[in-house]
């Protein structure tokens, strides 16, 4: 093994300086295996942040979550619902009762994930139309730039 390069796949502390000391202690590595990397693949993907939204006001039962994440599958809500559990940010509760009735709400680390939920659905929602506007800027640009380009494929 190399200097410098830690035994586990999963740790991402950075093992070799910046010559110029600039390391950002924000960047999170690209490997496949990074633990920050995984959890950000987590949190940010669009199932579990309805999910964890919807979570804020109050518990929810499985076909409560379902009937309001439109678009979502059965499955793809259980697996969701697990991963998020597994990561300590959803508690699921089994009550005893005929027929089984099971509670997901968040825990407490799940409450401070959401307040940086908020704060990027405000920031999109300052920037939209910023934001429209270059996407009207980009695609009639594009547009323009189309038949050029299929000029010089023929």
């Amino acid at each position: 093994m190399e200097d410098g390069t830690l035994k586990s796949p999963s740790h991402c502390e950075v093992t070799d300086t910046d010559p110029y000391g600039d390391t950002d202690p924000f960047q999170w590595d690209t490997r496949e295996g990074c633990e920050v990397r995984q959890i950000l693949d987590r949190v940010a993907d669009k199932w579990s942040l309805l999910v964890i939204a919807l979570l804020d006001c109050r518990a929810l039962r499985f076909t409560e979550l379902r009937r309001e994440i439109d678009g979502i599958s059965q499955r793809m809500l259980t697996v969701t619902l697990r991963q998020l559990e597994r990561d300590g940010l959803v508690s699921r509760t089994v009550h005893p009762v005929v027929p089984p009735r099971v509670d997901y709400a968040l825990t407490p680390l799940g409450r401070t994930l959401h307040t940086t939920i908020r704060s990027l659905v405000a920031w999109t929602e300052e920037h939209r139309a910023e934001i429209a506007r270059a996407r009207v800027a980009y695609d009639e640009h594009n547009a323009a730039a189309e038949p050029a380009r299929l000029r010089t494929n023929t």
